[in-house]
């Protein structure tokens, strides 16, 4: 499994301005649910239903928030690039400026950990973040995220 075949290029979004973290789960669900033909409650309740269960914040920056969405036909990410850092509850108490949401469907037979797996292990890779950072435009972000 690659991070491409779930984040595409019309979901990456570059420069988002929330001042905290229902905000910022609020705006990537109304992003998320545009795309997918869904209404917005239907990926915003589950996001914060598995917030509630522990930040989805893993660090340096970066934050994988995901959920199991009833009626998803398939794998969904979206990134986003935060134009300044938000408290996210991060293991390691730093502010967020990164954020890669991923959407599974709600059968049982979804790839969920194996997406996580591979979405986690990308973001965490030696320089990644910092192209990530770097990146000028929603392309570059994009190309950044998956090796191009």
């Amino acid at each position: 499994m690659e991070v491409a075949d779930f984040v595409t290029p019309a979901t990456v979004v570059i420069a988002l301005r929330p001042e905290n973290k229902h905000q910022l789960l609020d705006e990537i669900a109304r992003r998320a649910a545009a795309a997918l033909g869904l209404e917005p409650a239907a990926i915003l309740e589950p996001l914060l239903a598995r917030e509630a269960l522990g930040s989805t914040g893993i660090g340096r920056g970066i934050a994988i928030p995901h959920a199991r969405i009833a009626g998803l036909p398939r794998l969904f990410g979206l990134l986003a690039r935060l134009e300044r850092p938000v408290d996210f509850t991060a293991i390691d108490d730093q502010p967020v400026d990164l954020v890669c949401l991923l959407l599974t469907p709600a059968s049982a037979a979804a790839p969920h950990l194996p997406a996580l797996a591979c979405l986690s292990r990308r973001l965490r890779e030696k320089g990644v973040a910092d192209r990530l950072r770097a990146a000028p435009d929603s392309s570059a972000l994009y190309a950044a995220l998956i090796r191009v």
